[in-house]
């Protein structure tokens, strides 16, 4: 068990470190994809201040309705979004195109005409907050990354479950904490960030598979459903109690969506948020009213499911789904509270804040373990690898400070790359992404051209330096800080700034203390046949 550990640990520590601090930093997508749009903030500004404004619903949902019956009369399902917080309070329809998959258009309320993609101000073209969403489950590749991801994911169950297994003074350990003792010291702090988040770890990594399931394991829905976008619909619908409707094929005018939409909110307790109309103009039509979950949901339920109730063409109520709950029964609610459990959906910013600090603590213990692993072996070098093993051990120092301190380092660069790149450059996202990467890759190089020891104290003053310099260079590029936003009420942008200058002084502290502790000496190899020869 302690060899599984060890060498389970080792390998996937890189990336396990990376899955987690960029799922840390993806728990607060929205607020730094936030910041790294400051054209839009007084949009969003004056559409929040918009929000509960009245808007003419009947006239809307008029309009989105003629919209659909002109261009899209066969599709099997329309959803209208009447008023659309994430647009603006703007007006949304969507439907199934040809080939099975979503499709949208973002409609004038007014007129109804359909808004082309540059209606909205100018601004910088960024991926945002949603590139350490994708980049922490498919490493920006939906197909080969997501097996990446899953399978170090298991890796770190067994690494988990060994861990446990081996150290059977573990909670005691716990509050156990050895300073400026080398090698103790890092065992005492990578026992105690396990231990401390340990529920937390094994729940983040049995839903992140679990929520991915119908990908990692296809087939027994593919022997029983068919594979395709359309049999995966019919896979999830069955799960979720949604029964699969076909066309009569006798012709149903649309009935006035209001009254029924009026309806449908006082039965779920919640404002509309889409109207899901299923087989439009169709006489088996099915309307479902769909709501918002405000606040006061959030806190009282784990599943992050809305209120539903669906109708008939006639107006006749057919079913009911409270808010928090599914229709589907047990397995479909399993599954939605898996998903919600890894998200974060549920509690709020309390629960983002504690979701935040405990994937920091899970990529502290992947750090600690992968920097554990080299301060064993570094009075001493084993013989693992027989010849090669002081090549094996530099490549793993370099590894070390590469994927620790390397890709915190690209992480803020991403950061400066958002605020320096020209705004009307082309393909402005895709450059940012780059930067990402370059700068990682720039780490990696410089960790193995220097001496282990210098590469650490040399990225982790960059760190420093950029995390602190961040609302400086916010100040030089768009005239705007913390104090002012905090003054506007923009706590968004306050946090990320405030949040990078909290890690610049952590990672500033770390270098200086590093830079002030004695080189140690360099390890001398004995392997166990010289040890033998010895004695």
């Amino acid at each position: 068990m302690a060899w599984l550990h060890t060498w389970v640990g080792l390998w996937f520590s890189w990336l396990l470190f990376a899955v987690f601090l960029t799922g840390s930093l993806a728990v607060f997508s929205e607020p730094i994809t936030h910041w790294m749009t400051p054209e839009h903030h007084e949009a969003e500004a004056l559409a929040a201040q918009q929000e509960n404004a009245p808007v003419d619903r009947a006239r809307r949902l008029g309009l989105a309705v003629d919209y659909m019956a002109r261009h899209h009369a066969g599709a099997g399902m329309w959803e209208i979004w009447p008023v659309d917080r994430y647009h603006g309070n703007g007006l949304t329809a969507y439907w199934f195109d040809k080939n099975g998959m979503y499709a949208d258009a973002e409609l004038d309320p007014v007129t109804g005409a359909e808004l082309d993609d540059h209606h909205e101000a100018e601004g910088r073209a960024t991926l945002g907050g949603s590139h350490f969403v994708d980049f922490h489950y498919t490493l920006h590749d939906a197909g080969l990354g997501l097996w990446i991801v899953a399978f170090a994911t298991m890796a770190m169950l067994v690494a988990l479950i060994s861990g446990v297994v081996t150290h059977k003074r573990i909670f005691k350990d716990f509050f156990t904490f050895r300073a400026s003792k080398g090698q103790r010291s890092w065992l005492d702090a990578h026992n105690a960030v396990a231990v401390l988040t340990l529920p937390f770890q094994f729940m983040i990594a049995y839903t992140g598979i679990v929520i991915s399931g119908s990908t990692l394991m296809p087939a027994p829905i593919a022997a029983a459903y068919g594979s395709g976008p359309e049999a995966a619909r019919h896979y999830f619908g069955e799960m979720e109690g949604e029964e699969k409707l076909p066309r009569s094929g006798v012709a149903q005018a649309m009935p006035a969506l209001e009254p029924i939409v009026a309806h449908g909110e006082r039965l779920i307790g919640q404002t509309a948020r889409a109207i899901v109309i299923r087989n439009p103009e169709d006489s088996s039509m099915r309307i479902g009213v769909y709501g918002w979950n405000e606040d006061a949901d959030t806190f009282r339920n784990i599943s992050a499911t809305t209120g539903m109730a669906e109708f008939s063409a006639s107006g006749e109520l057919l079913r009911v789904r409270p808010p928090g709950e599914v229709l589907g029964g047990a397995p479909a609610l399993t599954r939605q509270v898996m998903g919600d459990l890894h998200m974060a959906k549920f509690g709020g910013l309390a629960i983002q804040w504690l979701y935040f600090i405990c994937g920091l603590a899970g990529a502290a213990m992947m750090g600690t373990g992968a920097v554990l692993f080299m301060a064993k072996r570094r009075a001493k070098l084993g013989d693992e690898f027989g010849g090669a093993t002081a090549r094996v051990y530099r490549l793993i120092e370099g590894l070390n400070v590469a994927a620790l301190a390397g890709l915190s380092v690209a992480c803020i660069g991403y950061f400066w790359a958002n605020r320096l790149l020209p705004v009307a450059l082309e393909n402005r996202a895709a450059w940012e992404l780059r930067c990402f990467f370059l700068v990682w890759a720039l780490a990696l190089a410089h960790a193995w051209l220097c001496s282990p020891r210098r590469a650490w104290i040399t990225q982790l003053a960059v760190l420093s330096a950029l995390c602190l310099l961040l609302p400086v260079l916010s100040f030089a590029t768009l005239g705007d800080h913390p104090y002012a936003q905090i003054a506007r009420g923009d706590w968004e942008s306050a946090g990320v700034e405030l949040s990078a200058v909290a890690f610049g002084v952590l990672s500033g502290w770390a270098a200086l203390r590093l830079w002030k502790r004695p080189a140690s000496a360099q390890p001398q190899r004995k392997s166990r046949s010289n040890e033998r020869a010895a004695a």
